[in-house]
């Protein structure tokens, strides 16, 4: 869980072990918080405390597909990683007691699973998505160890359609503070900025970026990560501050 906005950020990513798992067919649970479908909104309930610096997060998050995707992208060519972008067009409702605060919005769920580790297969990533038409516009490019790089770029619309469209020219962005690269893509004869870095680590940044795409000027939300950057010996031990472990 990551909030931000003017009453400072908090950050939550709790690894923990099997026993603390809880997994039926329309319910998932993970320490103290869980997963549900209740008719047709996906809810999440929240109780967290946030690291480094301790604080609880504790609420309820409702979103609510347009409708469910169900095509699956193979990013390797051994297919050890896949991703499907379940609900690329949702609207969400967040209700949190702990700060107190509420908001609703348009929102996106996706979902990537592996079986084997990803620093193995990549060497980084930068991933994007914005709000056009009605629908969402998706960006991801991966640079893999053993083949070519993979560029995808979808629309979706809220009937669940999704169709690909040619990668718009690269476009660099200005690297993080830790220095790592970051970059997209906009269409011909337009650029790209930063807006605000809303999270700067030695291996990961996330972002939101002012660009334009299939012909609309849109704020993205963008995602770079440096798997080369997350081997290195000196990061794996910083892990736990931010990703503390806790048992079953």
């Amino acid at each position: 869980m990551a909030l931000y906005g003017a009453g400072g950020k908090r950050w939550s990513m709790v690894e923990r072990g099997r026993l603390a798992v809880r997994r039926e067919q329309r319910h998932l649970a993970i320490g103290p918080s869980s997963i549900a479908w209740d008719g047709d909104a996906l809810v999440v309930f929240i109780d967290e405390i946030t690291a480094p610096w301790p604080s609880r997060i504790r609420g309820k998050v409702r979103l609510y597909p347009s409708a469910m995707a169900c095509r699956t992208f193979v990013l390797d060519p051994p297919g050890c990683h896949q991703w499907t972008p379940l609900a690329p067009v949702a609207r969400v409702e967040v209700e949190l007691d702990h700060p107190a605060l509420s908001w609703s919005g348009s929102g996106y769920l996706d979902s990537n699973r592996g079986s084997a580790a990803l620093e193995l297969a990549f060497s980084g990533w930068t991933w994007s998505r914005a709000s056009v038409g009605g629908g969402t516009a998706i960006l991801y490019e991966v640079t893999r160890r053993d083949a070519e790089p993979l560029s995808l770029a979808i629309v979706c619309d809220p009937a669940g359609g999704m169709c690909d469209f040619p990668p718009p020219p690269p476009v660099r962005l200005q690297s993080t503070g830790w220095r790592i690269p970051r970059a997209t893509r906009a269409d011909k004869g337009h650029g790209a900025r930063v807006q605000s870095t809303l999270e700067d680590t030695p291996f990961y940044a996330r972002s939101t970026v002012l660009t334009h795409l299939l012909g609309e000027s849109v704020t993205a939300v963008h995602e770079s990560l440096s798997l080369d950057r997350f081997s290195a010996p000196w990061v794996r031990m910083l892990l736990p501050f931010r990703m503390p472990r806790r048992g079953g």
